[in-house]
């Protein structure tokens, strides 16, 4: 059976974007969901000095062999004054100095959400242009605007927006 990695880009320990990408591993069929929490991955902020004193630390190295069990991600960012929440690019950082390709060439579904209309598309528009030079064959991206008016009770609720989503995890489902 094929996993898939689910994870919010942020530390917030009520993240909507955490949210948003549970909900959409529920989306997915004959596939184990494992969901991820940053919170579990924190380390040092990331400095070339601090790797060659101390080498890569623990945390990174698990996060790195996590992502290398996937079949497939969908990760959800937070968007933090415009672009990547620490938490998640003091991860990347560490992550890609043990493998630059940290996604592997998998299938990879790109998210974002925030409380404002615009719905985080700064952050994703960073990570659709970034992430693929890191090994992410990206095969959808999609933005919640206005979370609390689309998203109650761990679904969206705009019927518009989900069925944009449901074509995505088929998408992705069959990328898999």
């Amino acid at each position: 059976m094929k996993k898939v990695i689910v994870f919010g880009a942020s530390n917030s320990k009520v993240s909507i974007n955490q949210q948003l990408a549970m909900y959409a591993g529920s989306k997915l069929t004959d596939v184990r969901v494992e969901s991820l929490n940053l919170n579990d991955f924190e380390m040092p902020i990331y400095g070339m000095d601090r790797e060659v004193e101390n080498g890569i630390p623990e945390q990174a190295t698990a996060f790195s062999e996590l992502l290398g069990t996937a079949d497939g991600f969908i990760v959800s960012f937070a968007e933090h004054n415009g672009a990547y929440s620490t938490a998640f690019k003091n991860i990347f950082d560490w992550v890609s100095r043990i493998n630059p390709k940290m996604w592997n060439n998998k299938p990879v579904v790109l998210m974002a959400t925030s409380p404002g209309a615009r719905g985080g598309q700064t952050v994703l528009d960073i990570a659709k242009g970034r992430m693929p030079y890191h090994g992410a064959t990206v095969v959808g991206s999609f933005s919640v605007p206005s979370f609390g008016e689309n998203f109650k009770e761990n679904k969206i609720i705009n019927k518009s927006l989900d069925a944009e989503l449901d074509i995505i995890i088929q998408d992705f489902i069959k990328a898999l």
